[in-house]
C-alpha cells in the first residue's frame, strides 16, 4: 500500500510556452483498438500571431474526432467520431488563440477571449474547476447518447455577435473523454465498465491551462458553408468572426454551425495496451473490447423549424444543407506526443496514471461489473486502504465459450 501512494503523480513542472510547442507528424469521439495514435495539422486561431501560418494541409474536418494528437489534429478520419491514421508535417509551431481588440485579455478575459474574474468559475470538491452549468445552457438540447448540445434558437442565427459568443463559452469547457472496457465469451458478457479521463485535461491550477480555439486552415478540406467538404472560401484575419457573419447570413434555408471539442496527444494505445495485458493475466479467454468514447463532443446550432412539417420537409428535399464545421476546441492531455522532449502532461502522464489505477481496474474485472458502471474514486481508494485488486492473479470465469452459449 506504501509502495502504491509513492508512486502517485508527482507535482508537474511549468509548462512551456504555447509558442514553443514543436509541430512535427503524428493518433482518437472514438479510438479503435487496431489504430496507431493520431497525429494533429497546422493550426489557425482566431486571431492569428505574427509568425508566418504552416504550410496547408488537405485535410477533412468534416466530423469532428475527439482524441488526437495535437500535431496532425485533422490528418484523417471516418464517419461519426472514428479517426484514421494520416500524417502532416508541419514546418512551425501551431498558433494559438489571441482575444480580439474588443475583450483585453490583460484586465478582463483569458487566452480564450472570455471573460474572467477574480473568483473564477465555483469549486467543487473532487470535480475539476469548470462553470458546468456551461454543459446545459438554455435553448439547447443534449443528445441521448451525450456526445452533441444542440439548438434552434433564433437569436444565434440571426447575430453574429451572439454566435461568436457562444463558440468562446463553449470552447472554455473540456469533452468528456471516457473508457469504455467490455469482455464476452459469446452472448456472455463477463465484465462490461467505463472510467472518467476528464479530470486530466484541466489542472488545478487555471494559468497552466493549454486549451485554445482553431480554425479551419487554408487548404484545409471542411464544411465550410456547402452541402460537401471543400478548401474555399477562405477569411481573413479575424477567422472566428468571419465565419459566424457568413454563418448567419447565409440564405440558405437549412443551415448548421458546429463547435467540435477535441482531446490531443493522450497516447490511447499505451492505456489499451497496458489494460489488455492487465486482462490476460487472470487468464480470461473471452473477447476484450476497448474503446475511448468521447461525451460532450460537439455543440451545434441550427437553422429554425417552420411550424408545417409539410414545408420543412419540401424545404429539406429541394435545398441543400448547408454546414459549418471549421471551428474546434482543442484540449491537449500534453503538449506533445508520449515520448517526446520536454513533454508536459497537464496533470498527470500515462503511465502515473496507469499505475494509480491498474487495481482498481483489475478489481472491477474481478468484481465482474456489469452495465457500464463507472470505476470511481472510491474504487481507487478501497485500492490504497485495503488492498482490493492487488492479489488477484486468475479469476474464476466459469464455463468455457461453447458452455457459455449452450452448445
Amino acid at each position: 500500500m506504501a509502495a502504491e501512494s509513492a508512486n502517485m503523480a508527482p507535482p508537474q513542472p511549468p509548462f512551456r510556452s504555447l509558442s514553443e510547442l514543436s509541430a512535427e507528424p503524428p493518433g482518437p469521439s472514438e479510438l479503435p483498438a487496431e489504430l496507431p495514435p493520431l497525429p494533429l495539422p497546422p493550426l489557425t486561431t482566431t486571431t492569428p500571431p505574427s509568425a508566418a501560418p504552416s504550410a496547408a494541409t488537405s485535410t477533412c474536418m468534416a466530423a469532428f474526432p475527439s482524441i488526437v494528437t495535437e500535431k496532425t489534429l485533422l490528418a484523417g478520419r471516418t464517419s461519426g467520431h472514428d479517426v484514421s491514421v494520416n500524417s502532416a508535417n508541419p514546418s512551425e509551431p501551431p498558433p494559438y488563440s489571441t482575444p480580439p481588440n474588443t475583450l483585453q485579455a490583460s484586465t478582463s478575459g483569458d487566452s480564450r477571449g472570455l471573460p474572467v474574474t477574480a473568483s473564477g468559475p465555483p469549486s467543487y470538491t473532487g470535480l475539476p474547476r469548470l462553470d458546468y452549468k456551461l454543459y446545459s445552457p438554455p435553448l439547447f438540447t443534449l443528445s441521448l447518447d451525450c456526445t452533441t448540445l444542440s439548438s434552434r434558437a433564433e437569436h444565434l442565427t440571426a447575430s453574429a455577435s451572439a454566435l461568436v459568443s457562444l463558440v468562446r463559452m463553449q470552447a472554455s469547457i473540456p469533452p468528456k473523454p471516457l473508457i469504455h472496457i467490455r469482455g464476452n465469451r459469446g452472448r456472455t458478457v463477463d465484465f462490461d465498465f467505463k472510467m472518467n479521463l476528464m479530470s486530466l485535461l484541466v489542472p488545478d491550477d487555471m494559468s497552466r491551462r493549454m486549451d485554445y480555439i482553431r480554425c479551419v486552415a487554408p487548404g484545409e478540406l471542411a464544411f465550410r458553408g456547402g452541402a460537401k467538404p471543400d478548401v474555399l472560401p477562405e477569411v481573413g484575419d479575424r477567422e472566428l468572426e468571419e465565419w459566424c457573419r457568413r454563418f448567419v447570413e447565409d440564405p440558405a434555408p437549412v443551415k448548421s454551425f458546429a463547435l467540435g471539442r477535441v482531446v490531443a496527444n493522450m497516447d490511447a494505445l499505451y492505456i489499451e495496451g497496458q489494460i489488455r495485458s492487465l486482462i490476460a493475466s487472470t487468464q480470461y479467454k473471452g473477447q476484450v473490447n476497448i474503446s475511448f468514447p468521447v461525451t460532450h463532443a460537439n455543440v451545434k446550432v441550427k437553422s429554425a423549424e417552420k411550424s408545417s412539417k409539410l414545408y420543412l420537409g419540401m424545404k429539406n428535399l429541394f435545398s441543400s444543407k448547408h454546414k459549418y464545421e471549421v471551428v474546434q476546441s482543442v484540449w491537449p492531455f500534453a503538449s506533445a506526443r508520449n515520448g517526446e522532449d520536454g513533454r508536459r502532461c497537464m496533470v498527470q502522464s500515462e503511465e502515473v496514471w496507469w499505475r494509480e489505477w491498474r487495481d482498481s481496474i483489475k478489481y472491477a474485472v474481478a468484481q465482474k461489473r456489469q452495465n457500464g458502471a463507472y470505476v470511481t474514486n472510491e474504487d481507487k481508494l478501497e485500492a490504497l486502504m485495503e488492498g482490493k485488486g492487488k492479489g488477484v492473479t486468475s479469476i474464476d470465469w466459469g464455463g468455457s465459450d461453447f458452455d457459455e452459449q449452450g452448445v
